[in-house]
């Protein structure tokens, strides 16, 4: 029996909509890991010393990881799960510091949806917030995503 995928056809998002991810905790394994895949050791993630000298007082997460993070997020949703053609780009704002300890989670929410010049594709334009435990917002941005359309049988 073939896998059936999760995700939503552009047609099944309704504007308005908000998605709402699980938790994750942000540690300094994460921090340590992501400064050496990507090879940012900017010593205001990874020297405390250094950071506790900033306005910051304090290490803080790589802004992309936690952009990374709330990627993962999004996906564990399955909302876009096999139904996704190409993420179309991400405009992001950095609001507020994630610090090691600090809990976060992901919402998306549909605010525009358009049609493709070709039928089996549609766009889906999210906005997109990152909170912490607190509430607040430590990210913002939009997302934009080509999706697949249901296909409707002519009989």
């Amino acid at each position: 029996m073939p896998y059936i995928f999760r995700g939503k056809t552009f047609d099944e998002f309704e504007l308005g909509k908000v998605y709402t991810t699980v938790s994750r905790t942000i540690t300094e394994a994460d921090v340590v890991a992501f400064a050496g895949v990507s090879g940012d050791f900017n010593p205001l993630h990874t020297d405390e010393e250094y950071a506790k000298t900033t306005p910051l007082a304090g290490r803080v997460a790589h802004g992309p990881l936690v952009l990374s993070i709330a990627s993962g997020q999004a996906n564990q949703l399955g909302i876009f799960e096999g139904t996704t053609l190409a993420l179309l780009s991400m405009t992001t704002r950095f609001v507020s510091p994630v610090r090691f300890g600090d809990t976060i989670h992901t919402e998306l929410t549909v605010t525009e949806k358009k049609e493709s010049k070709k039928p089996d594709r549609g766009i889906a334009n999210f906005a997109v917030a990152v909170l912490n435990q607190n509430g607040e917002k430590v990210i913002e941005g939009e997302w934009v995503v080509m999706l697949v359309r249901r296909v409707l049988e002519v009989s």
